[in-house]
């Protein structure tokens, strides 16, 4: 019997077991999708759990961060970087974050990739860290920092500190919202994306992206809440971010994919592979025939909260 695993925001013990996961289905998936090799960071995880907890949040056991290895053969195979945040990309999540900075503020913006966000904040004094990120001879301050080293070096330096899609890949995320708000100034704002685990992203089975060594955790408005709660943090708002160009593909794979996902996502089954490659098939066709509706379920959510006095 496995031990049942504590949520990694509140310390509760998980609620409930959504389903065992083979690491060798982990490891075939992100060879057969991807071209990934992850037979030796995995080695040794006979199954994963993925598990629910008190707060809403999903998350896998063991939580096995991607190594350097892993995201810069994912990176090099898939470019995910320059697709998923180029600069110039108009993101929902930077529209917003632009519209809330004011003059001269002082933004981090951690796991900012190209750093596509400074685009947006002309007005503001912008820093980005990412050890992935490949340097130009002109751009964005972005340095290659670690967000622990940062936050010993400049606690309380930011107004605003920005996490974009990166909490989800972290193994411990109370930890790593620890040192944005190390980073904060009493007053300041954080931003935190995360994809929404209500949403498409789940409706494609054995979509490897959203497990390890890449995702693991998965989140909606409670987990968020409790993330915001154990962090003393004033919530001001978690508000759901609509699809962009680049989450489209994602979009007509939930559309389309057979709906096989809701007591289980991951399966070792001839009828799931043909449903991922499905999916993946028609949504390209799609993708490049139509826009997403305005109707579509959110793709994200955005946590804006305020450190108090």
């Amino acid at each position: 019997m496995q031990a049942v695993p504590l949520c990694p925001i509140t310390g509760f013990p998980a609620t409930r077991r959504i389903q065992p996961i083979s690491g060798r289905l982990i490891i075939g998936l992100w060879r057969g999708a991807f071209g990934v090799a992850t037979e030796q960071q995995l080695a040794g995880i006979e199954r994963f759990g993925l598990w629910e907890s008190p707060c809403g949040l999903v998350f896998f056991e063991p939580m096995l961060p991607g190594d350097d290895a892993f995201y810069q053969e994912l990176h090099r195979r898939w470019d995910f970087e320059r697709v998923l945040a180029p600069p110039g990309l108009a993101r929902p999540e930077f529209k917003r974050i632009a519209e809330i900075v004011r003059p001269e503020e002082k933004v981090l913006d951690v796991g900012c990739a190209e750093g596509g966000l400074s685009l947006y904040l002309p007005h503001a004094s912008y820093v980005g860290l990412d050890p992935n990120f490949s340097a130009t001879a002109a751009g964005p301050d972005i340095r290659h920092e670690a967000i622990a080293a940062h936050a010993a070096s400049h606690s309380g330096e930011y107004d605003v500190v920005c996490a974009l899609h990166v909490i989800e890949h972290v193994a411990d995320p109370l930890g790593f919202a620890g040192e944005l708000l190390n980073c904060l100034r009493t007053g300041g704002r954080l931003f935190i994306t995360v994809p929404g685990r209500h949403s498409p992203i789940t409706d494609i089975p054995n979509f490897v992206l959203n497990a390890p060594p890449n995702h693991l955790s998965w989140w909606n408005e409670g987990a968020l809440g409790a993330l915001a709660d154990r962090l003393d943090l004033a919530v001001e708002a978690v508000e759901k971010l609509p699809f962009w160009p680049c989450d489209s593909i994602i979009y007509w794979m939930g559309r389309l994919s057979p709906k096989l996902t809701g007591d289980r996502y991951f399966r070792a089954h001839w009828t799931w592979y043909v449903a991922l490659a499905w999916s993946w098939l028609a949504a390209r066709v799609c993708d490049r025939l139509f826009q997403v509706p305005a109707t579509a379920q959110s793709s994200g959510l955005l946590l804006i909260a305020r450190k108090p006095s």
